[in-house]
């Protein structure tokens, strides 16, 4: 699983191992990556840590290779890597949008191939990929991640349609405002702390969600109570937004 190095990933991370998965410990920060699979180490579980930056195709595909190498055959693929800043879109440059789009779009398209082939070859697997609730309603100071976030929702919806034939859920699962290190970061602005306070005054419970309510979703979406569910959106926001 991709970004499992801190936050919502090291997470899921720790809760599928709990599940008795084996984890590939993916992330760019390798030092984080190593802490989580210490971490798994220590409730006894199996997992390895790989550096990969999610950007890079060939890198993503060298990463999947390891993984297999040390771990087995990839049964279950979590797309969670991602990165934000907060900001009016009258205020962004290009640079900006090419990496916003290089991780948060193409990355999820990257993996999400880089694991088909083995997949399919295995008879079946489990895809849930870390949208966001901005991709579904757009978020202020968000207009390119959110669009991303959306482009994931789009391509997973898409990928569950094609893939069911061999046997792959395709799922997704949309958080809302959690209370990790990157939501830390963004809020040390005046224009994205504005904005998050914003956000969580009109969540009904009040509160950030917490990495393992998120985590809880995505073992759901990867255990066999959900082998006859594809295709789907499951908001993990405390209400910040209902489907109608």
């Amino acid at each position: 699983m991709t970004g499992a190095g801190s936050g919502i990933g090291r997470a899921i991370a720790l809760r599928l191992a709990n599940d008795g998965a084996r984890i590939a410990v993916a992330d760019i920060n390798i030092e984080g990556a190593r802490e989580t699979e210490r971490m798994v180490r220590a409730a006894a579980g199996e997992a390895a840590a790989i550096q990969v930056n999610i950007s890079d195709f060939d890198a993503v595909q060298s990463a999947v290779r390891q993984a297999q190498e040390r771990l087995g055959p990839v049964g279950i693929l979590v797309n969670n890597a991602g990165w934000d800043r907060i900001e009016p879109f009258i205020q962004n440059a290009p640079p900006l949008w090419d990496k916003l789009i290089a991780i948060n779009l193409k990355g999820p398209i990257h993996c999400c191939r880089a694991v088909l082939d083995g997949m399919i070859a295995a008879g079946g697997g489990k895809i849930v990929s870390i949208s966001s609730d901005s991709g579904r309603v757009g978020s202020t100071g968000e207009a390119v991640y959110a669009a991303c976030k959306g482009g994931v929702i789009s391509l997973c919806k898409t990928l569950a349609r094609e893939l069911a034939r061999y046997s792959i859920n395709v799922n997704v699962v949309c958080p809302g405002i959690t209370d990790t290190a990157l939501i830390q970061e963004v809020t040390q602005a005046e224009y994205g702390k504005k904005v998050i306070d914003a956000v969580v005054r009109t969540i009904p419970f009040r509160r950030m969600g917490r990495p393992e309510e998120i985590a809880a979703a995505v073992a759901f979406f990867v255990s066999p109570d959900a082998d006859f569910i594809t295709g789907q959106v499951l908001s993990v926001s405390g209400g910040l937004t209902m489907a109608g």
